[in-house]
């Protein structure tokens, strides 16, 4: 059993890429190409513009943010004061569209596609190479997060958030988002807590198990 309550709503008009930090929540809208840094209690903290495309995925990366810029098919590095454009790669599997949710774990980028319905593994150390993959859990997923050796992933489609074995994309675990509330797009996790943001009504929630 989870509850689900409506915190309060993005910045921009299009939220969906979402990462949380000890500073507060990144969101990353897909019509404005902002980052915005929000607090956990809605507050915009810093809004830096990038040169990403309907951008849909963001993670920290301490000195600088990466960014899936979804139609330009790229990933960014950006700097995370003044958003400017410090590398840009390919995004594996990439068709007419790219990556969604993004982050980054042990010095690799790990990346939701939706076109190839994979999650990657991308060692960003060593010229930007597929290292490892896992089916995705729906032919749309988006926001993803980790909780130990576990990843979730939202499939938006199916309204649902996976708990996945990451070395063979296994389900373990489903948690359903009814309709009553907002669509899950992008996600993140603190403090136990999922929270995801609706690229359609703005809204921003807080998704705590019982």
């Amino acid at each position: 059993m989870v509850d689900i309550t409506h915190e309060f709503d993005a910045p921009g008009p299009h939220p969906n890429g979402m990462q949380a930090t000890a500073d507060g929540i990144w969101i990353l809208d897909q019509e404005t190409n902002q980052a915005a840094l929000v607090s956990f209690e809605g507050e915009t903290l810093k809004t830096v513009d990038t040169a990403s495309d309907r951008g849909s995925g963001i993670t920290d990366a301490g000195a600088a943010l990466w960014l899936a810029s979804t139609y330009s098919r790229e990933i960014l590095r950006v700097d995370r004061q003044t958003g400017k454009t410090l590398q840009r790669f390919d995004t594996p599997g990439a068709r007419a569209t790219g990556a969604h949710g993004l982050e980054i774990r042990d010095g690799c980028l790990w990346m939701a596609v939706p076109p190839s319905a994979t999650v990657y593994q991308v060692d960003v150390a060593c010229g930007f190479e597929v290292i490892h993959s896992i089916p995705a859990p729906g032919d749309r997923p988006h926001g993803i997060a980790w909780e130990g050796r576990d990843l979730w992933c939202v499939e938006t489609d199916h309204r649902a958030i996976y708990r996945l074995n990451a070395a063979d994309g296994a389900i373990r675990e489903r948690i359903e988002v009814p309709k009553a509330h907002p669509e899950p797009h992008g996600m993140t996790m603190w403090d136990g807590a999922f929270w995801y943001c609706d690229a359609g009504s703005r809204a921003v929630c807080r998704v705590r198990r019982r």
